[in-house]
């Protein structure tokens, strides 16, 4: 049976609120919480990004069940691996081993801020293929001292290392990012339902290699009107039908503002299951099931009905997706 999870998505709620609903999230009985790691939202309306780690160290502390994980964090501008290294294995103490590291090359929205500019996706793939390198060496408590192509670690150690490391959840979007990546992860991390994504990385994995498993991510928009809940999720989750390949290298929201003036209500409720029926929310998830993925974490749009949602819907909608996924 598949495990289904929650999204505490920074870029739309403040710190306490966030913490608030992953409690609230475990007590309702979803098996895993993701949070995003961002800098900035992807649009202005949605007006949040507290700093992903100390939401996630409050959650850890305030929940006892859910596994916890990012969703994902980039480790190759905004933060040196081996610093991603250091507060990985701190939190993996906090939660009492729940804790699973999700890693990806990351977006310019949230890693141009240091003012090194945004490298080209072949030099993120290699950034990304040292830091992970640079992480798993850190996590096993040992002293290391290393130089790439792109960072140096000088005499470092994690004095706080959790027994058996991190595993590492790796976001990959085709072939040849599967066979780079299958390699060096624990688990599959894709954002669309596709099933070669998840069979590639199961035959890319080396051979005697633990089962991995395949985390996907999904939105809906719960309202108790359809209209509404299209119009909710059209202000702010308009943005997401520029494609990953867009979204990675637009700089602002401004920028996601501007490429996304024209895109329709029509444009987003074809894209995002939205309305009060729990039925066709829970059906929308059916394609990462068909696809293989083991885990998929739901995206409920906008902060305005986060409260109600998981008051009124998200209970009955999660003893849907377990019946669908028997």
């Amino acid at each position: 049976m598949a495990k289904f999870g929650y999204t505490l998505m920074t870029e739309q709620s403040g710190p306490k609120d966030l913490v608030r609903y992953a409690v609230q999230a475990e007590d309702l009985g979803f098996d895993f919480e993701v949070s995003s790691d961002h800098y900035s939202p992807w649009l202005t309306e949605q007006g949040h990004a507290p700093y992903a780690w100390t939401v996630l160290g409050a959650v850890a502390h305030a929940t006892s069940r859910v596994e916890l994980a990012t969703y994902v964090t980039c480790p190759i501008q905004r933060y040196h691996p081996a610093v991603v290294a250091q507060k990985a294995a701190t939190l993996q103490e906090l939660a009492d081993g729940r804790f699973i590291l999700g890693l990806g090359s990351g977006e310019n929205l949230n890693e141009h801020v240091t003012g090194e500019g945004w490298p080209p996706i072949a030099q993120r793939q290699d950034m990304l293929e040292e830091a992970v390198t640079i992480i798993r060496a850190l996590h096993t408590g040992d002293l290391v001292t290393w130089e790439g192509n792109y960072f140096r670690v000088d005499s470092a150690r994690i004095w706080d290392a959790p027994e058996g490391g991190v595993p590492i959840a790796l976001a990959v979007s085709g072939d040849k990012s599967i066979e780079r990546f299958a390699p060096l992860g624990d688990h599959l991390i894709a954002v669309e339902p596709d099933g070669d994504l998840v069979s590639g990385w199961a035959g890319a994995k080396p051979q005697g290699a633990a089962a991995s498993r395949a985390i996907g991510q999904i939105p809906i928009c719960w309202a108790p009107d359809k209209q509404q809940a299209i119009e909710l999720a059209h202000e702010q989750f308009r943005w997401f039908g520029g494609g990953w390949g867009v979204n990675a290298d637009l700089p602002t929201p401004a920028g996601f503002q501007a490429a996304s003036q024209f895109v329709r209500e029509e444009d987003v409720a074809g894209s995002i299951a939205c309305g009060p029926d729990l039925d066709e929310l829970a059906e929308s998830v059916k394609p990462y099931l068909e696809a293989g993925f083991t885990d998929v974490a739901l995206v409920q749009v906008g902060d305005a009905l986060q409260q109600r949602f998981l008051d009124e819907a998200a209970g009955p909608l999660l003893e849907r997706l377990r019946k669908l996924s028997q």
